[in-house]
């Protein structure tokens, strides 16, 4: 369930739903009927938005009984599946979105990460590549990628997409050290050390950044700045010191994993 949730991370910000849901009340065969599909789907859309998934089903359920033709009403109880431990229920709900509305790349990001939940990693990459094929700046399709890349261990193929999605969309500061991680795994120490100083710059508070800068300074013996760096990470966000969740659910590469767990049992 934490890897799910993990995964699912800001995906559940929903496909498109006012213009179908628009469309779907003004063909409503009463005033009544469309009173209660605005509400359900406004209910539906609040819950799965707040992380309130268990509530959001049972009114994603409701919309479709009463638009079964909404496509982002599909889309969206999909990712509620997902959130809830039910990949290959997101995975169907998707591809019905996808007969629905052909053209919208949000079920296919959708339906990737289910499908990376599952590990079918050629899959995913099948549906980001589809959304690059029509928008090749799509940041989130090119930040997934790259985490499809890590997964197989295509570091150097991981960090040109990290870099592009970063290039596209320039707040985006997990790209920007999923980048640095991943040059750091190939060896290229300056660009990563760079980056990660670059990113506590300009978010002091970034505990990705800061972990990975940790690990990088206590592999080259830089000791008293590595845990100075760590004690800003850790309090900001104890879960870098779990192995597992570094690995399997945030994506780092094995080198700054194990050079971590390295300076931590040395701290310890």
């Amino acid at each position: 369930m934490r890897r799910l949730l993990a995964l699912l991370m800001l995906v559940v910000v929903l496909a498109l739903p006012a213009p179908a849901v628009a469309a779907t009340i003004a063909a409503a065969t009463s005033a009544s009927e469309a009173r209660l599909l605005q509400r359900s789907f406004e209910e539906a859309l609040a819950a799965s938005r707040e992380g309130r998934f268990g509530d959001a089903l049972p009114l994603w359920n409701q919309v479709l009984e009463l638009a079964p033709e909404d496509a982002a009403a599909w889309s969206n109880r999909g990712n509620v599946r997902l959130a809830l431990g039910d990949p290959e229920g997101a995975i169907a709900d998707q591809g019905r979105a996808m007969d629905l509305a052909p053209s919208n790349p949000d079920p296919h990001l959708n339906r990737g990460t289910a499908e990376e939940a599952l590990g079918l990693w050629e899959e995913a990459r099948n549906d980001y590549l589809w959304i690059l094929g029509r928008e090749p700046d799509n940041a989130s399709a090119l930040y997934n990628l790259g985490n499809v890349e890590g997964s197989l261990g295509h570091w150097a193929a991981a960090r040109c997409r990290f870099e592009a999605a970063a290039e596209t969309r320039p707040g985006f500061a997990m790209a920007r050290s999923s980048a640095a991680l991943a040059a750091y795994q190939l060896g290229d120490l300056a660009a990563a050390e760079q980056q990660f100083r670059s990113l506590i710059r300009r978010y002091p508070l970034f505990a990705d950044a800061r972990a990975g800068l940790t690990a990088l300074l206590w592999g080259r013996g830089a000791v008293g700045e590595a845990e100075s760096n760590w004690a800003a990470a850790s309090g900001l966000d104890p879960r870098y010191r779990q192995p597992e969740w570094l690995l399997q659910i945030r994506r780092w590469p094995p080198q700054p994993v194990q050079a971590l767990q390295q300076f931590l049992a040395l701290a310890s």
